[in-house]
């Protein structure tokens, strides 16, 4: 049986962002809304305004995979089953909310050290807009509007 979006939404907020408190999982879940819902470049082009598309998006989010570096992921959406704050977040970002402290970011990573770097990815699509927890967010620059 496949899993609803909600299902999917829930369980990916869990394992990308269980330990970050509420506003780290709802920056996360907002990250991936803003993904849906951006009007241009590559996560329009590929997502085409569907939430599985993005989350399906090779590469994108570790817990999507079973396999990471050649070796086996135990940390995936299948792994972590969500509990009911997983869901409210999810319920909250499918509804349309905003994370103001992110603002359109696009992206997100742990670098497990105390300091953003300034831009992310590597193509420098990305600007740091803000640092949550343990993870930092990244707003879209000129450069993604290209890709």
């Amino acid at each position: 049986m496949a899993y609803s979006e909600r299902e999917l939404l829930a369980r990916l907020i869990k394992c990308e962002a269980g330990g970050e408190g509420d506003n780290g999982m709802k920056a996360v879940a907002a990250v991936v809304m803003n993904r849906v819902n951006v009007p241009g470049g590559e996560y329009q082009r590929l997502g085409q305004g569907n939430l599985r598309n993005i989350l399906n998006q090779r590469g994108q989010f570790d817990c999507m995979t079973s396999v990471l570096g050649g070796n086996f992921n135990a940390q995936t959406i299948w792994a972590n089953p969500p509990e009911q704050i997983h869901y409210d977040i999810a319920d909250w970002a499918l509804a349309g909310n905003a994370f103001s402290s992110i603002g359109e970011a696009l992206w997100y990573f742990n670098p497990f050290q105390l300091v953003c770097p300034v831009t992310f990815p590597r193509n420098g699509s990305g600007s740091i807009i803000n640092k949550i927890n343990l993870h930092c967010f990244y707003i879209p620059t000129a450069a993604y509007w290209r890709t």
